[in-house]
């Protein structure tokens, strides 16, 4: 490993908020990685890799023959748990916080030249930006709207655009809406008394998607209330408690709400879009820390501590 990024996911299982997650104990999280290829194992080669080959990896490993997976959406295999067939790294199989990890080759994937260690770990959270917009049907010529600025709703609003939105307006609050603004993204502040009616103001008619990357009892009402008739929602936040919601408006309007689990092929493409520049990803990292100091670096990424965005932990600081 040279660099593994500390995903809100990793926050949220280690203080015990998925009952689903780890699979068992004692467990090594991480999911978000890149790193140099030290050995390979018999056939892996036949793949195109050599010993040496900088590699960025995605969290899902797939059986590649049920039904899910032949469609292409090997992200909802239906192994999903059986470890003889399926892994899902930092989550149902052994993570990348460590020196060393095994990585199945189907799920490794070639860092392009132009990419530096720091943004290749930004790949998998870049991947699943990339997949909700996807869902979400972003096209050219529409306005999108991105609830919440953490980095997967940060590269959610540059896929948006690399995707050929014609308006980008990121909606959040506090220091990282700041982050936002300064990436030349519109902004739309969730802490005025009616954002939906500011939203209105700036997209009278309403957002064409909206991709909703906070996953809370709040976010995705929100996300909803600012779609224009026929709109699509595409939610990739994992609610970590109970939620009512009013799908009247879901009828009356024709809105569509889609979930975004993880990936579906997406990372080649944002690899691509990255290193062609059209994708920032080292511009979210704000904070690296050695293996050794595990614990702080978790604590500022629950924090946020000195506007954390996106803390590594950085194997070459040992």
């Amino acid at each position: 490993m040279r660099r593994v990024g500390i995903c809100g996911t990793d926050v949220h299982m280690i203080q015990g908020d998925y009952p689903m997650w780890p699979a068992y104990h004692p467990f090594i999280p991480g999911h978000e990685w890149t790193g140099e290829i030290v050995a390979l194992g018999e056939g892996s080669g036949d793949f195109g890799f050599a010993v040496g080959d900088r590699v960025a990896g995605s969290s899902h490993s797939p059986c590649s023959y049920c039904r899910n997976c032949i469609k292409g959406r090997y992200n909802l295999c239906l192994s999903y748990g059986n470890p003889r067939w399926h892994d899902h790294y930092g989550h149902t199989s052994q993570g990348s916080f460590a020196d060393y990890v095994v990585h199945n080759i189907r799920s490794v994937f070639k860092v392009p030249d132009g990419l530096d260690y720091d943004q290749a770990a930004v790949a998998d959270p870049g991947s699943i930006a990339l997949h909700a917009t996807n869902r979400g049907q972003v096209t050219e010529g529409h306005a999108v709207v991105v609830v919440g600025a953490g980095p997967v709703g940060v590269l959610a609003a540059d896929c948006a655009r690399a995707l050929g939105a014609s308006r980008v307006i990121v909606a959040a609050r506090g220091a990282r809406l700041d982050i936002a603004a300064k990436l030349g993204f519109e902004t739309l502040d969730t802490t005025l008394d009616d954002p939906v009616a500011a939203l209105r103001s700036m997209v009278p008619l309403g957002a064409d998607v909206v991709v909703d990357a906070a996953g809370t009892p709040q976010s995705i009402p929100l996300a909803l209330s600012m779609l224009a008739r026929g709109g699509r929602c595409s939610t990739v936040g994992i609610p970590t408690k109970e939620m009512s919601l009013d799908l009247a408006p879901l009828v009356l309007d024709e809105l569509e709400l889609v979930g975004a689990r993880a990936v579906a092929g997406e990372m080649s493409s944002i690899l691509d879009l990255m290193a062609d520049g059209r994708v920032r990803a080292g511009e979210l990292v704000t904070h690296r820390y050695p293996l050794s100091e595990f614990g702080t670096a978790l604590e500022v990424t629950a924090n946020r501590t000195d506007g954390a965005m996106k803390v590594l932990i950085d194997m070459d600081l040992e």
